[in-house]
Formats: C-alpha cells, sequence, structure tokens
C-alpha cells in the first residue's frame, strides 16, 4: 500500500496507492466523506472499498483531497474538491495508460464529487456511490447519466436520507440505457457500522457482473 504524494490543482495531494500484478488491470479511485466532518482517506467504508478493488485484482488509488492529512490547500466546498479527483485519476492514468476500465467508488460527500468526475470523464466505465447527499446537493447534472452503476442507502441514515436517494435512483432509471443497481440496507445509518461487508459483498457482486466472468477469473488467479 505504497503511499504517493501527486500535483494537484491546489498543491500536493497524498494517496495510498496499489499496483496491481495483471496487465491491464482495470483502474479504481476511492474518494472520502465531506472533510469538515472528519472525512479521510483512511476513513472505514473508504479503506473497505480501496481493499475491495485491490483484492478483484484493480489497481486502486484512495487519496486525500485538498486541505487533508499531508495534502495542500484548504477546502473549497466541492468545486476544488472536483479538480483533486481529476488529477487524481490523471495520475493513475499515467501509470496505467492501457487501463481495461475505470471506476470511480465515492462514499457521501465523496459521492458526489465523484458522480461530478462521472460526467466530465467519458473514458468511466462504472460507479459506486454510498450514502450520496441528495437531501443537500443537487444532483440534477446527471442528466444525462453515461452509465449504470452501484448505488447504497442506509434507512436509519439522517445524514443522506433514503427517500431522498430512492428519488434519485428512479430519475436515474428512466434515463435511456441507464440501470442502477439500487441496495438499501435498512438498519443502517450514514456510518454504516455494521454493514461494512455487506457494502463489500454487493461491490464484488455488482463489479463481477458488470465487467463480465471473464476479466474477473483472472484478477482472481
Amino acid at each position: 500500500m505504497p503511499e504517493v504524494m501527486f500535483a494537484g490543482p491546489d498543491g500536493r495531494l497524498e494517496g495510498r496507492y496499489h499496483h496491481s500484478n495483471e496487465p491491464n488491470a482495470p483502474l479504481a479511485l476511492v474518494l472520502h466523506p465531506h472533510p469538515l466532518h472528519g472525512g479521510t482517506m483512511n476513513n472505514r467504508i473508504t479503506y473497505a472499498l480501496y481493499r475491495t478493488f485491490e483484492n478483484m485484482g484493480f489497481s486502486v488509488m484512495r487519496y486525500n483531497s485538498r486541505g487533508v492529512g499531508r495534502s495542500q490547500g484548504r477546502f473549497d466546498g466541492g468545486i476544488g474538491e472536483i479538480s483533486d479527483a481529476a488529477a487524481a485519476l490523471d495520475w493513475m492514468q499515467m501509470i496505467n495508460p492501457n487501463a481495461s476500465g475505470l471506476w470511480i467508488a465515492g462514499y457521501s460527500f465523496g459521492a458526489f464529487v465523484g458522480m461530478q468526475l462521472l460526467m466530465r470523464r467519458p473514458e468511466i466505465t462504472g460507479w459506486i456511490s454510498i450514502a450520496p447527499p441528495a437531501a443537500h446537493y443537487d444532483f440534477g447534472f446527471l442528466a444525462p447519466c453515461p452509465c449504470g452503476g452501484l448505488m447504497i442507502a442506509g434507512g436509519k441514515d439522517d445524514m443522506a436520507p433514503e427517500p431522498a436517494i430512492h428519488k434519485l435512483v428512479d430519475k436515474l432509471n428512466t434515463q435511456k440505457g441507464v440501470a442502477v443497481d439500487y441496495r438499501i440496507y435498512p438498519e443502517a445509518d450514514h456510518i454504516f457500522a455494521k454493514q461494512a461487508d455487506k457494502i463489500t459483498a454487493a461491490v464484488e457482486d455488482h463489479v463481477t457482473r458488470a465487467m463480465g466472468p471473464h476479466h474477473m477469473a483472472l484478477a482472481a488467479d
């Protein structure tokens, strides 16, 4: 789990990167929760996502956005954080020019940033969005959403209420060619204290089905 430092738009950014042993492995970028609410790349769910993609044979990175940990700069309300995510993606693509796919996975505020990045980078082939703050941010920019993905909500989440997420999913599913795999954990709040294993299993299941059995069999070797 090597530490990396890479150039961001507002200074150097700190990350952790795992390089797959598989030639031309797919890439995954993991985005952490809100920096002003304690969100870092070491968040439990963020770390679980990172390890899940690592175990599936991906080259994967998680990183601290500006002003978090050893990353330079200061919080920018989401706008600069989208640029940070793009810089992280640029760094991964420079190291892996022939990657066979590209996934983004965000939790809470990181889900908002990840979905913004999705609209800006057509090479993204899949996404994971956990507890997206659909009641606090306008996700209307997902029109049209370029591809389907996995969305997860907690039934007892006060910070990202399930009804708002459900409404977003229904809206996305009306779009042509888009199918959202939506999973609700009724007992989960925003922290998903007892659901990390369920999230890991859901991500593995969704990604395996989305990428097809051939690739995932190679990754498991």
